[in-house]
């Protein structure tokens, strides 16, 4: 049986890394669950490319061994519409290499640039972020996502965001959305549109 395979997308902006220790603690929490045997410091391998720019470095890892660092130039996907999809049988509770099942889900988009999940009538993520509502007067992320992002656990730690239950019956309360990854952070747009299945932007 192949051992399972892990990653983390790290921030890497004009040489200098970003947010390093949230990364270290996730890439901790998911060797202690699979009895990994790494013991090294994720930033202490990183050698940031020279070039001034945004960069996403990928650590690949099991649990007993770092496998391949790779950086790649970064350009932001455009997401402007989303397509609700009910999948509650995916378990993506740590970042796994293969994201098979993910890359499915993103292949039911049709028209909108990508898909956000629901487990079991409730808001999760969407495939390559976390997700976060404003009502007016807070911002409410999802109590129980796909993955718990580097990001969505820096803003909850510093009280920026509030979990909570998310059905699709209550987007229409919301004005905002963010979506929220270790490459684009916290990245607002308006609400302009709550359709049936989706949601535009």
């Amino acid at each position: 049986m192949s051992k399972p395979e892990f990653f983390e997308t790290i921030k890497i902006e004009n040489g200098e890394i970003c947010n390093a220790e949230w990364h270290q603690k996730r890439f901790e929490r998911t060797l202690m669950h699979f009895g990994g045997t790494i013991t090294q410091d994720i930033a202490s391998l990183i050698k940031p490319p020279s070039s001034q720019g945004l960069f996403r470095c990928k650590v690949v890892y099991t649990p007993q061994e770092i496998i391949d660092i790779s950086y790649f130039p970064y350009t932001k996907r455009s997401v402007t519409s989303l397509k609700l999809i009910e999948a509650s049988e995916i378990d993506y509770r740590f970042k796994y290499l293969d994201r098979g099942t993910i890359d499915a889900l993103f292949a039911q988009r049709e028209a909108c640039d990508d898909v956000l999940v629901i487990q079991n009538g409730l808001i999760t993520d969407t495939t390559i972020a976390n997700v976060a509502f404003f009502d007016g007067k807070e911002w409410l992320t999802p109590e129980k996502p796909l993955l718990e992002g580097t990001t969505r656990a820096r803003y909850l730690a510093e009280g920026r965001l509030k979990p909570a239950d998310i059905t699709s019956a209550m987007l229409g309360s919301f004005s905002k959305i963010a979506l929220l990854n270790a490459m684009i952070d916290f990245d607002i747009m308006p609400i302009k549109e709550i359709q049936k299945d989706r949601i535009i932007c």
